[in-house]
C-alpha cells in the first residue's frame, strides 16, 4: 500500500491538515484544535483512514514544535517542512500570493511529496532536555545583560563618571558600599542599586549551575565539541540541540550553508565576487562568531590564520568570516567523528590534538576523498553557454600573420562587428561609409 502524506499547517489554537497520496491527489482535509481533545481526535482520524502515513509539519522547530513532539512521542514518522519552501510552492501551485490555512496545508503536503531530502525528526529525550537547558541559559543571559544595564545607569547617577564597563556583582557591591548619599533621591537610587545587585547575584548563581549541568550533559552525550578552543558548554549544547543528526548534511559545504558561514555567489559577467550570507541558523552563526573572537584574543591557530588573512590584504571583517568558515568545517568534522565513535568505529586523532579531525571524517561524503579544511570554498564562474563566433577558425600564434581586422585597425579604421549568436553577415561601421563618400 502506498504511503499517504499528511500536511500540517499548525497554529497556536488550531491545526489544519490535508492528506494526499503518492500521485498528489487530495484524499481529505480537516481542521482540529490544539488542545488534548483536538489532537486525540486528529490522530485517531488519521490512524483509522491511512495505516501507512507520514506527517509533514511546517515549522517543526518553531510554532509546530509542540505538535511534532506529540506525534514523535507516539511513534509517528514526522518531517520538517521549512516555511520558506512551503511559501514558494504555494505561489507556484496557486499562481497568486493568497494565503489560507487550507492552501498552506496543501503546500506543505506537496513539499513533503516532492522533496525527498527533508529533515526527518526523531524523538530524542536527551536532545530535547539539552535544548530546554540551552534556551533557559540564553534567557538567563539576556536577563543578566538587562540587570547590568540598569545597574550601570543607577551607578552613573550616583558616582561621578559612573562605573567601569565590565562590572561584576562583587565589584558593584564593594563600590556601592562606599556611597553614602544623604538626599532622598540618592538614597532611593542606592536602594534600587542594591536590589539590582541582589538580582545579579541570583542570576549569576543560576547561570553557574546551568553551565555545570550543560557540561555534564554534553560529556554524557559523548561529544568532544568542547575540545575546540572557543566552544564552551553552552555553545556545544546549542550545536548538539540544533544539529540533531549530522548525517542530514551531505558534506561540510552544506553544513556551512546551514550555519550561514558560506559566502553567496554574486558574480555577474566577467566580474567574479561573493557576498556575505544573511541566511542560515543565526544561533549557530553566533556560536561560531563567539568561538572566532575567543581564538583571535588568545594565542591559538585561529589567531595565526586570522593574521595570515590580514597579510593577504583582507579586511578585518573578511578575515573574521574566513575564520568562521574554517571553524564551521572543524565543528562538522568533530560532529562526524563523534557520530562514528558512537557507532564503535575507530577514529584517528589529529596531531593538533582534536579528536576526529581526520582528512576523511565524513561518512556522507564518500564521493570526495579529501574534505580537509578550506579557507572558503566558492563556486567558480559559470561555464559559457553561447557558441563562439568562429568555431572553425585556427587560433593565431605569436608568429602568424595578422588578420584583415587587425590590418584595418592599424590603418585607423574601426573593426567589423559580427553577430556571435546567429552568424549573420558582418555590418559595416560608420567610418567606412564616410570613406566611400569621400
Amino acid at each position: 500500500m502506498s504511503q499517504v502524506i499528511v500536511g500540517v499547517d499548525p497554529h497556536k489554537k488550531s491545526v489544519t491538515i490535508e492528506a494526499v497520496n503518492e500521485h498528489g491527489q487530495v484524499l481529505a482535509t480537516g481542521r482540529f484544535g490544539t488542545d488534548s481533545t483536538g489532537c486525540r481526535l486528529m490522530i485517531k482520524y488519521v490512524h483509522k483512514q491511512w495505516p501507512h502515513r507520514r506527517w509533514a509539519v511546517e515549522g517543526a522547530h518553531g510554532v509546530g514544535r509542540p505538535l511534532a513532539q506529540r506525534l514523535l512521542a507516539q511513534g509517528e514518522a514526522v518531517v520538517d517542512v521549512p516555511a520558506k519552501l512551503a511559501a514558494r510552492v504555494r505561489v507556484f501551485d496557486t499562481g497568486n500570493a493568497r494565503k489560507t490555512d487550507a492552501t498552506d496545508a496543501h503546500a506543505v503536503a506537496m513539499v513533503a511529496l516532492r522533496t525527498p531530502r527533508l529533515n526527518q525528526l526523531a524523538f530524542d529525550e536527551e536532545l530535547i532536555a539539552l535544548r530546554l537547558l540551552t534556551d533557559r541559559r540564553d534567557e538567563l543571559s539576556h536577563r543578566r545583560v538587562q540587570t547590568v544595564n540598569r545597574l550601570q545607569r543607577l551607578l552613573t547617577e550616583l558616582i561621578p563618571g559612573g562605573a567601569k564597563r565590565d562590572l561584576s556583582a562583587l565589584q558593584a557591591k564593594r563600590l556601592l558600599a562606599t556611597m553614602k548619599p544623604r538626599t532622598l533621591v540618592g538614597k532611593t537610587m542606592r536602594r534600587m542599586a542594591t536590589e539590582e545587585i541582589e538580582d545579579l547575584i541570583a542570576v549569576d548563581t543560576k547561570l553557574k549551575a546551568i553551565k555545570n549541568e550543560l557540561r555534564s550533559a554534553v560529556v554524557v552525550r559523548g561529544s568532544h565539541l568542547m575540545d575546540l578552543h572557543g566552544i564552551g558548554p553552552a555553545g556545544a549544547a546549542r550545536i548538539l540541540s540544533d544539529v540533531g543528526d549530522v548525517a542530514r548534511f551531505p558534506d561540510r559545504n552544506h553544513f556551512a550553508s546551514w550555519t550561514g558561514t558560506a559566502p553567496l555567489d554574486a558574480s555577474g559577467g566577467d566580474q567574479i565576487r561573493h557576498r556575505l550570507s544573511r541566511a542560515g541558523n543565526r544561533r549557530m552563526n553566533h556560536v561560531l562568531h563567539i568561538a572566532a573572537i575567543v581564538q583571535i584574543r588568545h594565542d591559538t591557530e585561529g589567531r595565526a590564520y586570522y593574521r595570515r588573512k590580514l597579510a593577504e590584504s583582507k579586511t578585518p571583517m573578511e578575515a573574521l568570516r574566513c575564520l568562521k568558515r574554517r571553524l564551521s568545517d572543524a565543528v562538522y568534522r568533530q560532529l562526524v567523528a563523534d557520530a562514528h565513535a558512537d557507532e564503535t568505529i575507530a577514529e584517528q586523532t589529529d596531531p593538533g590534538g582534536q579528536s576526529g579531525a581526520t582528512p576523511q571524517s565524513s561518512a556522507a561524503d564518500l564521493h570526495t576523498p579529501d574534505i580537509g579544511s578550506s579557507d572558503k570554498p566558492q563556486p567558480g564562474p559559470a561555464p559559457p553557454t553561447l557558441p563562439r563566433s568562429r568555431p572553425n577558425s585556427t587560433p593565431r600564434g605569436l608568429d602568424s600573420q595578422p588578420t584583415t581586422t587587425t590590418r584595418r585597425s592599424r590603418q585607423g579604421a574601426a573593426p567589423r562587428r559580427t553577430n556571435d549568436l546567429d552568424g549573420d553577415k558582418p555590418r559595416r561601421t560608420l567610418p567606412r561609409r564616410r570613406d566611400r563618400r569621400s
